[in-house]
């Protein structure tokens, strides 16, 4: 697909989610533009791999008779097969595009004049949604499509007063959306993953902090995802703490040949749905993935794992309980002290690592103030340089990148088995980047010094420096990066005996005009100005 076609693919998806633009907000539109969109994402995948079942018989799904006998026996056996390559099923008559049509009905007026009236579909539109949750009860998949459309809510009335007027909306959406070819026969692109990771960045874009928690901007994401694969074609495994939408996991994939799984957690549920969509959207089979829904620091859900790639953008400075009882648990208990409860940042630094494996790499996202805050995050920091020795490099981003916040940021990196095992590479990239409008922005260029620098460990004047341990110690394990990475401009040195002449010869300049103006006032016999 050009870049041409990909930004008008974009726009239509933009103009069907404008549908709903001054009804609700951005980050509740959402739910259904991208509910809907995975619906016919799904609909379109289970036709084509039914067709593919059903060939060697030279019989279409789409034109199977549900009511007859041979046809109830036919759809039998492919719902088996199908929940088992694809993890879900669908009848012919629930495919989306029938939906869209049958949304669409033609009628005459009184005056012979063709118009198209909306069909009351709602109620079907439901029992669809429900009818795909309900085919992999008892399979493998079962906990993957487990309540997937419950945030789509068809008797909101946010998207409508009235019955009629939600149903309108709806087959105004469905049938926009069913004139996009999304083509999924392509497999040398991934022109609806790309559509969704658009409308994705865009609702976070418009929507704020609260949608803005959970989507990492892609410049940001590919920081991360370059790090973590440094050196690597294939992953064994990636996980995210606070996977969100699951983009972060997916753009780590975009780096290497393969990832035999991905791993997530997250605490809210619409992100969690949107994460468990997002990966089947990008055609990430349900075997390969788990993503669970729960708090991650107070009820994790992949314990005695270990991953080889672990990146994340955890909530800043979030609250957690910091409960006494966590300081005897395996993920704390070895740092003495637990992270304070008014700030969990080191709280998922210390889970993440627990979770590392040995040969594995950790990028994550953290708020300035890990680097140099004290008492018990001074403890726990001191704990993974001095003890550990798990802290590979430092990296200071610019300001304002994140959507709901304008604070700098900087990325941690750590390794259990470190390949400079004597020092800590610190990089400021914060002067590194591009205005647009009230968002800056990392260009290609900017993300590729970042890495170059951290895989080559190059110091660059006023940009990046290794420090050895013996430095950071010596700065009691503060690692605030204009300690390392000096940005001073030294001010320029100014001759006063020079300044002092040209001031006395402005001095003369100015008494040759004032004469000059004395002379002309007494020609025209006025007062002088001075």
């Amino acid at each position: 697909m050009s870049d041409d076609q990909k930004k008008l693919l974009e726009q239509k998806l933009w103009d069907i989610a404008n549908i709903l633009r001054g009804k609700i907000s951005a980050n509740q539109f959402q739910d259904y533009i991208l509910g809907f969109i995975f619906y016919k994402y799904l609909s379109e995948k289970l036709e084509k791999k039914a067709n593919e079942f059903l060939q060697p018989d030279n019989l279409i799904f789409a034109e199977i008779d549900e009511n007859s006998e041979q046809g109830k026996m036919y759809l039998e056996a492919l719902k088996s097969s199908t929940v088992d390559a694809l993890g879900y099923f669908l009848k012919p008559s629930e495919l989306f595009s029938n939906l869209a049509k049958k949304g669409n009905a033609k009628v005459i007026n009184e005056e012979d004049e063709e118009q198209i009236q909306s069909t009351f579909i709602l109620e079907d539109l439901a029992n669809v949604l429900s009818s795909i949750e309900k085919s992999t009860m008892g399979s493998e998949s079962q906990d993957d499509f487990d309540q997937l459309f419950y945030d789509i809510d068809l008797n909101s009335t946010k998207i409508g007063r009235t019955t009629k007027d939600r149903n309108d909306v709806i087959v105004k959406i469905l049938t926009a959306l069913d004139a996009i070819d999304f083509d999924l026969d392509n497999t040398e692109g991934d022109v609806l993953g790309d559509a969704y990771e658009y409308l994705i960045a865009q609702f976070a874009a418009g929507a704020g902090q609260k949608a803005g928690e959970f989507y990492t901007p892609q410049q940001v994401s590919s920081i991360l995802a370059k790090i973590v694969t440094t050196k690597k074609s294939k992953l064994k495994s990636v996980y995210d703490p606070t996977c969100g939408s699951g983009s972060l996991l997916l753009r780590v994939a975009k780096e290497v040949d393969d990832v035999g799984h991905f791993y997530g957690q997250e605490q809210n549920r619409t992100t969690y749905n949107l994460a468990r969509m997002n990966m089947i959207l990008h055609d990430v089979n349900y075997h390969k993935f788990d993503i669970k829904h729960e708090d991650t620091l107070e009820r994790p859900q992949h314990e005695g794992l270990k991953f080889e790639a672990i990146v994340a953008n955890p909530p800043f400075s979030a609250k957690w309980s910091a409960n006494p009882l966590f300081s005897n648990e395996e993920r704390f208990s070895q740092y003495g002290r637990l992270a304070p409860g008014t700030k969990a940042d080191f709280a998922f630094i210390q889970h993440m690592v627990h979770h590392l494996d040995d040969n594995g790499i950790m990028a994550c996202i953290a708020p300035h103030g890990v680097l140099f805050r004290g008492a018990a995050e001074g403890h726990i920091r001191k704990f993974l340089i001095e003890e550990r020795n798990y802290i590979d490099a430092i990296i200071g981003l610019p300001a304002n990148l994140f959507y709901g916040t304008s604070i700098p940021t900087c990325i941690l990196v750590f390794k259990k088995c470190k390949e400079n095992p004597d020092d800590i590479l610190f990089i400021d990239a914060s002067n590194d980047f591009e205005k647009v409008k009230n968002q800056n922005v990392l260009r290609d260029e900017h993300i590729n010094k970042i890495v170059a620098t951290y895989q080559s460990r190059e110091v660059i004047e006023k940009y990046s420096n290794v420090a050895t341990l013996e430095q950071v110690k010596a700065n009691d394990y503060n690692l605030n990066i204009p300690r390392y990475v000096n940005t001073f401009e030294e001010a320029v040195s100014i001759d006063i005996n020079v300044i002092a002449e040209q001031l006395q010869s402005i001095d003369g300049k100015m008494e040759t005009v004032d004469s000059t103006i004395a002379s002309f006032c007494a020609e025209l016999n006025i007062k002088t100005p001075f």
